[in-house]
């Protein structure tokens, strides 16, 4: 291989490591300072288009080196998108089959890539984000998958290769990109690889640099990052060795996102947005400041994700048949951010007093629920169906739950709808309560 020429034997040689690193780029018109210096890091040149190529093939790297891995070996993997991108491709370049779990609000378009990469995807309807603490989903079908004779789960929401892929490539890229000279650094969190590896290398030969973890709103609809609540489940997450945490709201990642691409000609996607608007209320503009922000891929997986949050680039195009209004999206987004979705734990405490229905499908019910809940799946009451078994006290206080808490806010709002003026519901559905430690109960 010539990284000057950039010629290659094959698709393995083009991974990124500090002889062959990733384009820094200076910002310009999007950044308000005068003396500080913010470079993006444009994590789509990998050769399969994020910055999670260079996670997926440390994995695999060191899966082998630890004699895992044998010809025709099966990888199985949870992902919302960019992972299980890498690891498909990079098993096709080695001869190993690849099974992906993935939730299916993941945009259609990673869905149909992986699929298009040859993946055999299996899709739950599970949190954005693969919650590693929850009984069930995506993470916990990999693990079963895992387990089966000539399956081997990777799991990069655990596996320390996985920051390692960025203390052995990202750190030392920028280290030599910036001379040194860097003095800040800032990474979107989801499994918390990029911010660890990365992090560690550069406080290592330089302990005075900042590094920030950014993260989106509760509520989110952000693909591949996670919300506070959600990083507590995250294995990786290690705030103690971050200088500081960032929350980012969707209007502004996406407004963000908007003038990257057309301000800056770069086509960075919507986690690119969100990072750098988290960075930019952190970085002071003072002589010497240098601020290396990752931007994790492209926009171009994200075109359902940009027609939700930025409907007037679609104005002149007829809406998709599954879109839902606008105001609709906005009413869903208030709500899930709203005091009426509840934690766990909180619920627990509310609920001796009120009405349990559990929204989820008679199956889903069956396998285990909160004790003293009924089940109203959530389909019926949205056709009437379920009405006559509603309390015919509109004051009743009602509590909604289901699997990820997303069938239980709409509930809700059917509820509200229907004049019933106390109800909430339950953050993270069953995910969150057995995550919690709450008691599972067993009907009939």
């Amino acid at each position: 291989m010539n990284h000057q020429t950039r010629v290659y034997d094959n698709v393995i040689e083009m991974l990124s490591n500090a002889d062959n690193p990733t384009p820094l780029l200076r910002l310009h018109r999007v950044i308000p300072f005068q003396h500080a210096k913010v470079y993006a890091k444009l994590e789509w040149y990998n050769p399969f288009g994020a910055v999670k190529d260079r996670v997926a093939a440390n994995l695999l790297r060191d899966a082998e080196a630890k004699g895992q891995l044998q010809a025709g070996t099966r990888l199985v993997e949870p992902t919302s998108g960019n992972t299980g991108v890498g690891l498909a491709m990079l098993a096709n370049a080695k001869g190993y089959g690849f099974t992906a779990t993935m939730s299916n609000k993941v945009p259609g378009e990673k869905r149909a890539a992986l699929r298009l990469f040859g993946t055999d995807l299996r899709e739950l309807d599970d949190d954005l984000c693969p919650a590693p603490g929850a009984p069930e989903g995506a993470i916990a079908l990999a693990a079963k998958l895992g387990e089966e004779p000539g399956n081997f789960h990777l799991n990069q929401y655990k596996n320390p290769a996985n920051p390692e892929a960025h203390y052995l490539t990202t750190g030392p890229e920028l280290w030599r990109q910036t001379g040194g000279e860097i003095t800040h650094f800032f990474a979107s969190l989801g499994t918390c690889g990029t911010v660890n590896g990365t992090g560690r290398f550069l406080k290592d030969y330089k302990p005075s640099v900042k590094v920030y973890g950014v993260h989106p709103a509760e509520g989110h609809d952000v693909p591949g990052v996670r919300s506070i609540r959600q990083l507590q489940q995250t294995a990786l997450f290690a705030p103690h060795e971050y200088d500081g945490l960032i929350e980012v709201s969707n209007v502004d990642a996406y407004d963000v996102t908007l003038r990257l691409n057309q301000e800056e000609s770069l086509i960075a996607g919507p986690s690119s947005g969100l990072t750098l608007a988290g960075a930019l209320r952190h970085i002071p503009d003072e002589p010497g400041v240098v601020a290396v922000v990752m931007f994790a891929d492209n926009v171009y997986k994200y075109m359902s994700s940009i027609r939700k949050h930025l409907p007037q680039l679609f104005a002149n195009e007829p809406p998709p048949p599954t879109a839902l209004p606008k105001n609709l999206n906005s009413i869903l987004d208030f709500a899930r951010g709203s005091a009426d979705v509840i934690e766990p734990v909180e619920a627990e405490r509310l609920l001796p007093g009120r009405t349990l229905l559990d929204v989820r499908n008679p199956e889903e019910f069956e396998a285990g629920t909160v004790k003293g809940a009924d089940n109203i799946p959530v389909g019926s009451l949205a056709d009437g169906v379920a009405l006559p078994l509603l309390p015919d006290d509109r004051d009743t206080p009602i509590v909604t739950l289901c699997k990820v808490g997303e069938r239980s806010l709409h509930a809700m709002l059917l509820l509200k709808a229907l004049g019933y003026h106390d109800v909430k519901s339950i953050r993270g559905g069953m995910n969150a309560w057995t995550a919690a430690g709450l008691q599972v109960h067993l009907p009939g």
